[in-house]
This record gives structure tokens, C-alpha cells and sequence, in this order.
């Protein structure tokens, strides 16, 4: 999960300018919007705001989170990593590196994960959150097999697949053919026996 966006209110973010002013108006809306998860219309509300103010960090940000909850996780992604860069304040930039890891963890891209809490915590090495992900996507990648492995065990599936599956060589005639075959062999051994034992009892009879 990524870590909760900044909430701000009207003036918060360099008050003094109508330029920044004109951008909180945005945000604050957008943030009413993402409170009340309506997330699509915050995205839209953020969306302006970066369009009028390019370098509006919190705009950024929140676009992000706006856009993970509408699992646009690729594009939410992208956002994080436009605040990852040095001319942005540090704690912004571990908080950045800690959320693309987290997207990054949620596509199972475990190694990828894990280099961005790496990251974030060599810049705030005292985010417990980070650690504890970091040692979960570890943990996670131990259990994955070995690349060799898994294809082995992809090449073994297609090639069961590949195999034709058993099929009965015989018609339903011929089978029928053969049982009256058979059938007709044990009434021949049957009457072949009989015949012997007429044979024996004429030929044992006495001579009175």
C-alpha cells in the first residue's frame, strides 16, 4: 500500500504567489473529491493543475495516489518518479522511491521492489515502514524459484500439453466384431468338448 497523499488546504503551499494560490484551489478540490473516493473526478482536478503548473510537487503526488486507487498502477508509477530526482526535497524523494516500490511489489516486479525501498531508505534510513517491506519483498523473492527452473517446469507443461491424449485404437464395430468373435470361439471350445465325451463314453462301452 503507498503512503497516504498530502492533504493541504488553500494557501498552504507558498501562499504569498497567485500562481500557487490558482494551483492549491486544484488541489484542494481534488482532495475533497479523493476523501470522498471519488477518484476519477480528484484525477481530473489534479490533472488541471499540473497542466497550468508543471513543477506543482503535491499536484504530482497526488496524481499518483489518484491514480493507484484507480489501479492505473503503471501511470501512477510514472508520477512517483518525477518527484524521485535530486531538485526535490529528500524526504519527498524517499517517499516516492517508497511508493513506486510498493507498485512495484503489487506487479510482483519484486526485484525491481526492492531497489526502490533500497532507495528510499538510504535517504530516510529510519522508515520503519520501508524496512519492513523491503524484508517482506526479500522474503518473497527467496520463495520464487530459480529462472532455470521455472523453465524446466514451463517446458515439462507444454510438452504434456504437446502429448496426444490416449485414444482407443479400435472402432465400436470392430469391438463388436471382436466380442462375437470370442464368443463364437467359446462355443466352439464347448462344443469341441462335448463331442470329446460322446467319443469316450461310445468307445468304454462293454461288449455283453
Amino acid at each position: 500500500m503507498i503512503k497516504q497523499i498530502f492533504i493541504i488546504t488553500i494557501g498552504m503551499v507558498v501562499a504569498n504567489t497567485i500562481q500557487a494560490q490558482t494551483a492549491d484551489e486544484y488541489i484542494s478540490k481534488g482532495n475533497e473529491l479523493y476523501k470522498q473516493q471519488k477518484y476519477t473526478e480528484a484525477e481530473k482536478e489534479y490533472t488541471t493543475a499540473i497542466k497550468k503548473f508543471p513543477d506543482n510537487k503535491i499536484a504530482i503526488y497526488n496524481l499518483a495516489a489518484a491514480k493507484y486507487r484507480l489501479n492505473k498502477t503503471s501511470e501512477a508509477k510514472k508520477e512517483f518518479e518525477k518527484l524521485t530526482g535530486n531538485k526535490n526535497e529528500i524526504e519527498t524523494q524517499s517517499t516516492a522511491h517508497y511508493n513506486t516500490g510498493a507498485i512495484l511489489s503489487k506487479e510482483k516486479r519484486l526485484e525491481e521492489s526492492i531497489e526502490a525501498y533500497k532507495k528510499s531508505l538510504r535517504l530516510n534510513p529510519a522508515d520503519k515502514e520501508a524496512r519492513e517491506n523491503l524484508q517482506k519483498a526479500l522474503l518473497e523473492l527467496k520463495k520464487k524459484p530459480p529462472p532455470e527452473k521455472k523453465k524446466e517446469e514451463k517446458k515439462k507443461k507444454q510438452d504434456q500439453k504437446k502429448q496426444p491424449k490416449p485414444q482407443s485404437k479400435l472402432s465400436r464395430k470392430e469391438v463388436e466384431k471382436q466380442l462375437q468373435l470370442l464368443q463364437q470361439k467359446e462355443k466352439d471350445v464347448k462344443q469341441r468338448m462335448q463331442n470329446e465325451k460322446m467319443k469316450e463314453g461310445v468307445g468304454g462301452a462293454k461288449d455283453w
